[in-house]
């Protein structure tokens, strides 16, 4: 009977489990979660517990969970109670927050927020819940969670990021009970691509010691930490994200702590946050969306896809003793992507300690010694940050109480894709030379682009003062790590200095702002059709990027004209008129010139050409500003504006009066055309003669093949640098590729009196960039050509007398030497050989009383394969100077950090980037350097010296190639591994003391140009006038000592024969697997 009697009790036992999960499986399939059972949550599992009876639950769950509940509370701790709702008011307002801003919504409770799921509403919070949410996805009948601007601000109030101990599949939630003092590292995939300090990666290690790792560590570390590892390859140099690294164990928690949850190692990864409608999902995305928008600057327009979220809470210090186990630390690390971007968060919560003993700290407290570092290292002796002045420093507490971004003392936030940027102040720096954190980087020559700026510490209401190069202005304070200055208009190009000063300080923090030409800055205001360059047009219909000034459409935007002067020695920029008033920011407007044909302006009516100007009329309403943004559209003809004043004042025939002007006063100025280079006959010369000309961005056959000023040309070519006196070349081509002649046709190539990089010092009559070159050149070519027929007096001059196209007859072709692979190397005089050194060489040097000029070469071992060793070299890196210019060097990234950029480009030692349209050509003293417009990954770059030189780096499946140009005036004045430029091989092996190396005629022996003739061109350390001092951006104590090795012996051996065992020489096993046959 007891049998009977139990298996009775057991039967019905498993009938109420079965119904109680029928139960469970029906209101999972109405919820649409993907999983069928999740964890309840900590209310309602321990409501009515005394905190003894909780502690003991959750040491009992570590132990084993199952074991330690009844079978009903088994099922309520495997799914979370949700309560049915059955009605669910339609009226509810779900307005979506784009991208954009955060939308207008009514104040509403918080806890009025629910995930809308069918017929179920679940309102998840993690404030104070311990367990994690369960994974969602969108049922065939539920709509999307939709937070409000109330829920927002809730969420964005929390200074910690969501983490929980319980629930999950294994029941502990993030927390990671893998990690422990015996398993101190653990590995974990993304399954997404995590861009970092050039790299991407999609796995990491998640270390207990405050770090995630991304290669392997050395063997052992010695204190202070330096990064890169100097050693490195011989010594691993790890790639990681240091929030606080230093030797930790798990610490412990006092009963009265407020966070009872486990001490320990949390990690929480969030995929796919873009398309995610859950509850938690969704608030995650605008949560992290709105802190690192606002938080750093440059992220306007940030949209997070995934988030990695790891917590170290109440880490104690490795190798502590008696209570050490209670001194600890908690902070947390939040990673953000999009897959092109990367952010980084820091919230640091305690910091009792700084140091393990390993590391000199006191084995009781974890002070003194060497504290923590803060930083990154991107790995593979590349690059490394170290958060100063707390990393490694007795001032790392602080990290507790500065930072300040999104408000929150202890939370510091970077950008770290491709380089380290900081996006909160530091008050704790001094010095005189400052880094200067500022976005945009770069603005129209025109001003009015706002700079949003971070580095010193702001106080609300103080003065801040911005130096854009010589011109000072007053910025406006935003928060305590962000201010914003508005670019004035200023008369330069290219990279200027940019300086800030707060209160009464000095101009301490400092950096570069690039100054972009207005004929090559991008464009924000664009023109439908040809009708804005017509006499007299019907309508001009212009548009723009509505979002550029504000998000608000309904907010009212000026729309101005202003006109460029230079009739006096200082150049001055006018407003001429009021296009409109007051309109909506539609992102679009028909101008209608006949409204200003009866205008009168006697103080402008002189001016051929302007810019169309908007801007918002009251900024602080609609953009939270006190200064507006500005857009500002590209020269533009002004004759549909100006044509009824001109009629008036000269005529119907005003065109020719303006013309007749013109050629008036240009004959007075001096004659340029002896000062700029001679075209070449042919397209295909016009391409290959890379020091002289590069592609003209008004007809370029890869990104603006319009050519509206040189009709029928398929290419046209400009000088790279202005000449002497500040004037410039063109040259067009037609469908045949040959040089169009403006002796022929009115759309022939033709000179520039001035170029449209303008000529130092800018701010005088000719040598203002952009636009002395549209008042010299292209507005006669309106008053002379197209407001007039093409066989007009006017015309003709223009085209015969004071802007014709030079004969070709008379260009000669650059002479070409190269180097590439492993590497081999073409000299001027065409001498082939090839040469596997290890260090830094000479590849150019020339140096007389008219010219100096020098290319430099690094050359570095290849990798290892599979078999070994390889005993052979490749090209890294070039440097390159002319004359007194700015030093450019280019350097091969890495295989694994080509993901984005393939080069490296350093001018003047400072890196510089090109994949940004205005950015593609970029001008630094005393040469140019470009991207070509067909090249998107910066895996080619093109250098243009004064001197005529060119200097071309191209990188192809991993391999660099270097091709040098030199004009004429450079015959037999060069030295180096590119040889004695004569046209005579035998002296192409001169040494650097001008001897001949004794290499004799046979070039196919190898070891003979490598002991006897290259190695003599190894850099040193010291200065040699016969090589030239060493041009390369020395990082991480990296001299020319730690590339060269003379002792480095390479395969000299040149035919495949030579090195393979021929299959006489190879060993085969028979069968019978103990004997061994020479085949």
């Amino acid at each position: 009977m007891p049998r009977v009697h139990s298996l009775f009790a057991l039967l019905v036992f498993l009938v109420f489990l079965s119904a109680g999960f029928t139960t469970v499986f029906a209101e999972d399939s109405g919820s649409g979660h993907d999983e069928s059972v999740s964890d309840v949550s900590s209310e309602a599992k321990y409501a009515g517990k005394t905190e003894t009876q909780i502690d003991t639950d959750e040491a009992l769950e570590d132990d084993d969970k199952d074991a330690a509940l009844k079978p009903s509370e088994k099922f309520k701790a495997r799914h979370h109670e949700i309560e049915l709702v059955e009605d669910v008011p339609e009226t509810i307002d779900r307005k979506e927050t784009d991208a954009e801003g955060v939308p207008d919504t009514p104040e509403t409770n918080p806890s009025d927020d629910r995930t809308r799921s069918g017929n179920l509403d679940v309102y998840y919070d993690c404030k104070d819940n311990r367990f994690g949410p369960p994974t969602h996805r969108l049922g065939p009948r539920e709509s999307a969670y939709v937070i409000t601007e109330t829920r927002l601000r809730e969420i964005r109030s929390e200074f910690l990021y969501c983490f929980f101990d319980k629930g999950g599949d294994d029941g502990n939630g993030d927390y990671q009970q893998d990690i422990h003092n015996s398993v101190p590292q653990i590995h974990k995939n993304f399954n997404f691509q995590l861009p970092f300090y050039g790299f991407r990666f999609n796995y990491t290690r998640l270390s207990m010691n405050g770090y995630l790792e991304f290669s392997d560590p050395p063997e052992h570390y010695t204190y202070p930490l330096v990064f890169p590892i100097k050693e490195w390859p011989k010594k691993n140099d790890p790639a990681f994200i240091g929030i606080f690294f230093s030797k930790s164990r798990i610490g412990k928690i006092r009963n009265e702590d407020v966070d009872q949850r486990r001490p320990g190692v949390y990690f929480r990864l969030e995929r796919d946050l873009q398309s995610r409608t859950d509850q938690f999902g969704v608030e995650m995305r605008e949560r992290l969306k709105w802190d690192i928008r606002e938080g750093i600057i440059g992220a306007d327009t940030f949209n997070p896809k995934h988030a990695i979220i790891v917590t170290w809470k109440n880490m104690s210090f490795a190798g502590g003793i008696d209570n050490s186990l209670y001194r600890t630390n908690t902070y947390q690390l939040v990673l953000a992507t999009d897959e092109v971007y990367s952010y980084a968060i820091f919230n640091y919560v305690n910091l009792q300690w700084t140091s393990h003993t390993e590391a000199g700290g006191d084995t009781t407290t974890g002070e003194g010694g060497v504290p923590a570092f803060i930083g990154f290292n991107g790995g593979n002796g590349t690059q490394s940050f170290e958060y100063k002045p707390y990393s490694q420093d007795s001032v790392l507490r602080d990290l507790v109480g500065r930072g300040w971004t999104n408000g929150f003392p202890g939370r510091h936030i970077f950008r770290i894709d491709e380089k380290i940027m900081v996006g909160n102040c530091n008050k704790d720096i001094a010095g005189a030379n400052l880094l200067l954190m500022f976005a945009p980087e770069s603005g129209n020559m025109l001003g009015g682009t706002v700079v949003n700026i971070t580095g010193p510490c702001f106080v609300p209401g103080e003065k801040i003062q911005c130096r854009f190069d010589d011109t000072t202005v007053t910025g406006t304070v935003v928060d305590s790590n962000r201010a914003i200055c508005v670019q004035p208009f200023m008369m330069a190009e290219g990279y200027v200095r940019f300086e800030i000063a707060t209160g009464v300080s000095k101009f301490n923090w400092k950096g570069k702002f690039f100054v972009e030409t207005p004929a090559t800055a991008t464009d924000r205001i664009f023109f439908e059709g040809d009708s804005v360059h017509e006499r007299a047009p019907a309508e001009i219909r212009i548009s723009w990027n509505k979002h550029n000034l504000t998000t608000s459409e309904s907010a009212p935007i000026k729309i101005s004209l202003w006109g460029y002067k230079e009739t006096t020695i200082r150049p001055e920029l006018l407003y001429i008129d009021m296009i409109e008033e007051s309109t909506v920011n539609s992102g679009s407007y028909i101008i209608s010139p006949g409204n200003f044909r009866s205008r009168s302006n006697p103080g402008t009516d002189n001016l051929k050409f302007g810019f169309i100007h908007i801007n918002l009329t009251n900024p602080t309403q609609h953009a939270g500003l006190t200064v507006s943004p500005v857009l500002w559209s590209k020269p533009i003809p002004l004759a549909w504006y100006f044509n009824g004043q001109w009629e008036r004042k000269y005529g119907s025939r005003w065109s020719e009066e303006l013309c007749n002007d013109w050629i008036t006063d240009d004959r007075y100025l001096k004659n340029f055309a002896a000062e700029v280079s001679q075209c070449p006959c042919t397209l295909e010369h016009a391409l290959a003669d890379k020091g002289r000309f590069l592609p003209d961005f008004d007809c370029d056959k890869d990104a603006n093949p319009s050519c509206f000023y040189h009709k029928g040309a398929v290419h046209c070519v400009r000088s790279g640098a202005p000449s002497q006196i500040g004037s410039g070349q063109q040259c067009c081509y037609d469908k045949n590729n040959y040089l169009m002649l403006s002796y022929d046709q009115q759309w022939g190539s033709w000179p520039h009196r001035s170029h449209n990089l303008g000529f130092l010092p800018w701010n005088e009559a000719n040598k203002v960039p952009t636009l002395s070159h549209w008042y010299h050149d292209i507005a006669p070519f309106y008053m002379c050509c197209l407001w007039q027929e093409e066989q007009a007096v006017g015309c003709e001059t223009f085209r015969f007398e004071r802007r014709p196209t030079q004969d070709c007859v008379a260009y000669q072709s650059p002479f070409v030497a190269t180097v590439f692979g492993d590497p081999h190397i073409i000299t001027f005089d065409d001498l082939e050989y090839t040469f596997n050194g290890k260090g830094e060489f000479v590849l150019l040097h020339s140096d007389t009383p008219k010219q100096k000029f020098d290319v430099q070469g690094r050359f570095e071992q290849l990798p290892d394969n599979i078999y070994g060793e390889v005993r052979a070299t490749q090209l890294t890196a070039i440097a390159a100077r002319d004359n007194t210019s700015a030093i450019i060097e280019v350097r091969l990234r890495p295989k694994h950090a080509q993901w984005r950029y393939h080069l490296d480009v350093f001018a003047a030692g400072k890196r510089v980037y090109f994949d940004r349209t205005s950015l593609r050509i970029q001008h630094f003293p005393g040469v140019t350097v470009y991207m070509p417009t067909y090249i998107l990954n910066q895996s080619e770059i093109i250098m243009m010296f004064e001197s005529g030189a060119g200097v071309e780096v191209v990188e192809n499946e991993g391999f660099m190639t270097t091709r040098v140009y030199l004009p004429w005036s450079f015959m037999n004045q060069t030295r180096g591994l590119f040889g004695n430029w004569s046209h005579d091989i035998i002296d192409d092996f001169t040494l650097p003391n001008g001897m001949m190396g004794s290499v004799g005629t046979n070039i196919n022996n190898f070891e003979s140009i490598h002991k006897d003739f290259a190695l003599h061109w190894l850099l040193e350390d010291k200065d040699d006038p016969n090589k030239g001092v060493a041009l390369f951006t020395r990082e991480f104590g990296r001299t020319a000592s730690f590339y060269a090795n003379k002792t480095f012996v390479p395969e000299y051996r040149k035919n495949p024969q030579d090195i393979i065992p021929s299959n006489s020489d190879i060993m085969w096993r028979s069968g019978d697997s103990s004997v061994w046959t020479q085949k």
